[in-house]
């Protein structure tokens, strides 16, 4: 049939394809349409989302300058975090201000830059401490995000897909976890073999990193465990698992094959938002001394030390404080995000 300039009549069963054609000049048929994945849909609806991508931006940007922001700042200004300087304290005795420059106690010639002025009366640099004790916090978080989330699947799947009498041990085994006194536990540790196991360090880590790894992941993998149960309780009733059963599947297969992977999702929101939990626990466990201990940094002991000047230094405990509010704050702004992108109901 001749085309024309002219508008073309549709039958009605053209419907809504037809006019699609019309408007946009190809005959029907023509039309290519594009599936999307499961895992585009989920950037389509998380890239909308702009707290959430502000979120995860301030996480980088913390984590680099951590990582790398830290070893450049030192050797920019020629100390380390732990260097001493009996210089940087003002005619009250007092830790000095921010953006000050003090003799060098090794070279009264030259002088020595304090960005953020001194973290206490032993004189050391409270802007490098701030980025090694971020170290400290980060390793120790995402250590025992890794230790607490790996338990946790492991026992929920298991309990959740197998049920039975396996699921009644580790559901008593959950709630013992539960009841128990982690605190009373943390601080025996920390008087007995507290001090060996801060020693291990595996050459990489911070001094102590190991022992609160251990602990949040003892202590932390519970709640992981009853959420992965929940969602294995539910797969497993599920057409595609009940398909691999009848082909011949072993257990073990199905739940690697076709169960783990429908437990990305809540194991990377749990994750972010675990992250944030063990930050706080970290910087509330060293505030207490039973955590990371000095002269290594953290964000929880500078605080502590803080404590000692507020009344007269209270700008110590302002850049700790907010390192803490900045970095959970992102995570858990992350955390919402993921929640809501990998939620096929979600409008955003």
């Amino acid at each position: 049939m001749p085309q024309s300039s002219e508008k073309q009549n549709l039958g009605a069963g053209a419907g809504l394809a037809g006019a699609v054609a019309l408007e946009s000049g190809v005959e029907l048929g023509e039309l290519e349409i594009k599936a999307r994945g499961y895992w585009e849909q989920v950037w389509r609806r998380f890239r909308k989302d702009r707290i959430a991508i502000a979120g995860g931006i301030t996480i980088i940007l913390l984590i680099l300058g951590a990582f790398i922001g830290a070893p450049i700042a030192r050797a920019l200004l020629g100390h380390g975090p732990n260097d001493l300087f009996y210089t940087a304290l003002n005619s009250q005795g007092q830790p000095i201000g921010p953006w000050a420059h003090v003799p060098d106690p090794a070279d009264p010639t030259k002088t020595v830059f304090l960005p953020l002025g001194a973290d206490s009366t032993l004189g050391r640099d409270e802007f490098l401490r701030l980025l090694y004790g971020a170290q400290v916090s980060f390793e120790v978080a995402i250590l025992a995000t890794f230790g607490s989330i790996s338990i946790g699947v492991f026992l929920g799947s298991i309990a959740g897909y197998f049920r039975g009498w396996s699921d009644t041990i580790i559901s008593r085994v959950t709630e013992i976890t539960m009841a128990f006194p982690a605190l009373l536990f943390i601080i025996a540790l920390a008087s007995t073999v507290g001090d060996s196991l801060n020693n291990i360090t595996f050459g990489i880590f911070g001094r102590g990193v190991f022992t609160l790894f251990l602990i949040f992941s003892l202590f932390g993998w519970f709640y992981p465990a009853r959420i992965i149960r929940a969602v294995v309780l539910s797969l497993r009733e599920k057409e595609f698992v009940e398909a691999a059963r009848m082909v011949g599947s072993s257990d073990m297969r199905i739940i690697r094959s076709h169960i783990l992977p429908h437990l990305i999702a809540p194991i990377i929101v749990y994750a972010t938002l675990a992250v944030a939990s063990f930050i706080l626990g970290e910087a509330g466990l060293s505030y207490l001394g039973v955590g990371i201990k000095l002269p290594t940094s953290s964000w929880g002991n500078l605080l502590q030390q803080a404590s000692d000047y507020y009344t007269t230094q209270p700008w110590l405990m302002v850049w700790p404080g907010l390192a803490v509010l900045i970095t959970t704050l992102a995570f858990n702004l992350l955390g919402d995000g993921l929640r809501d992108a990998f939620d096929p109901r979600s409008t955003h």
